[in-house]
């Protein structure tokens, strides 16, 4: 890739992430941050990670809800498995979750069948689906990432899968893009009121009094 590419992309990452933590350290980090927010907050968002919040900090804020106004805090616990250990650092009222499928038992015991919203399979599955397929090859192209795309999709293991599945290995290849891409996509379900029903139904259960 020439580096002027390179330095395209970067610039491209850091104005769609901005305000987010990315790197190696970025899950314990982000985790850090929201927990440090979360003794000034009146109810908390538990997600399993960073492009959970960033789904669900977009879709807020195109809503016109501000969240920190709200004084909820969404907090990226770094996977399922530590959501036992997150709750017990926890004296705010937990008002949701958002998780996976695979992952559904474990925030239904932590938290409770009425404040866990599931996706299924995935958010990113859920996102793919409620945009379309046109929809996404349009933020690939506009991205500058449909070279990317095509090369996967002429992989012997993605050739003859269908172009939800290479969509959705396209946007889980990498945390950034996973992490951008979930700013893109909820910004385009929302612009076409098609939010996935479980965050729909998140942002119903923590509206403003």
């Amino acid at each position: 890739m020439p580096p002027q590419w390179k330095d395209r992309r970067r610039e491209r990452d850091r104005r769609v992430l901005a305000g987010y933590v990315s790197g190696p350290a970025a899950p314990v980090e982000a985790t850090a941050r929201a927990l440090a927010k979360a003794g000034t907050a009146t109810a908390l968002i538990l997600v399993e990670g960073i492009s959970d919040q960033i789904a669900v900090e977009t879709a807020a804020h195109r809503r016109g809800r501000d969240l920190d106004a709200e004084h909820v805090t969404v907090v990226p616990i770094g996977g399922a498995h530590a959501l036992g250990r997150v709750l017990g650092e926890l004296n705010t009222r937990v008002l949701a979750g958002l998780c996976d499928l695979r992952e559904a038992g474990i925030f239904r015991r932590g938290l409770g069948p009425a404040r866990t919203h599931v996706c299924v399979d995935d958010l990113e599955d859920e996102l793919i689906r409620a945009v379309g397929a046109d929809v996404f090859a349009a933020l690939i192209d506009a991205q500058g990432d449909l070279g990317s795309f095509r090369a996967l999709q002429s992989q012997p293991a993605w050739r003859d899968r269908s172009v939800d599945d290479q969509m959705r290995r396209f946007l889980t290849s990498g945390s950034r893009r996973k992490s951008r891409y979930a700013r893109l996509l909820v910004e385009a379900a929302v612009d076409r009121d098609v939010l996935p029903r479980p965050l729909d139904d998140l942002l119903s259960k923590v509206a403003p009094c």
